[in-house]
């Protein structure tokens, strides 16, 4: 079974890329690197993406990928957009976030927002790759569902009439905005096979 690293120390994500690779080893950067960390200087999804793919295929000499995600609501100009993990503060708390979100959206009708996902794929021989996948949908008024992680409770997708956190993983894993984003990399994958 072949490798794919993923760079990331974030174990919602590993999940989500697990659930859309099962014909893959899906390994953590943790399990190669115990103590990687890629500070994300980057103002855009793109840059820290490749931060992070960049970083983690030199350091092993392997083809890598990294995904930068996060939620951006339009009533508030895309926040919090790249600093959706520490939106309200540097412990990452998905609470704390959500809470932070609902209370600067407040009453306010327009309530459309999507998730954006951007994957990096890097390695020794091969030109960094980008690939950008989104997912639309609403923001709650509250918290409904237990699936999932980050802001999935209070993301609705009215196509399926419900929050991201209402999904299953298999069900999440067909419409994510990761999942949109990988369709892109196989594409790329299948049509010039450059890895």
């Amino acid at each position: 079974m072949t490798d794919i690293v993923i760079a990331s120390n974030n174990q919602g994500k590993i999940n989500d890329f697990k659930v859309i690779f099962p014909e893959y080893n899906v390994v953590g950067i943790a399990e190669l690197i115990p103590d990687f960390d890629v500070e994300e200087t980057g103002t855009t999804f793109e840059a820290n993406a490749k931060l992070k793919s960049e970083a983690a295929a030199k350091a092993l000499n392997k083809t890598v990928i990294a995904d930068d995600s996060g939620l951006e609501v339009f009533a508030l100009d895309g926040e919090p957009g790249i600093y959706s993990a520490r939106y309200a503060g540097e412990e990452k708390s998905d609470d704390a976030n959500i809470t932070k979100l609902l209370a600067k959206l407040g009453d306010n009708t327009h309530r459309e927002a999507q998730f954006v996902c951007v994957i990096s794929m890097s390695g020794p021989d091969i030109e960094t790759q980008t690939f950008k996948g989104t997912v639309s949908g609403e923001i709650t008024t509250d918290k409904q569902g237990d699936n999932g992680f980050g802001y999935d409770p209070i993301f609705y997708v009215p196509s399926l009439k419900k929050t991201m956190a209402q999904l299953t993983k298999e069900e999440k894993g067909q419409i994510s905005h990761r999942r949109n984003a990988i369709n892109k990399l196989e594409a790329y994958l299948k049509d010039d096979q450059h890895v």
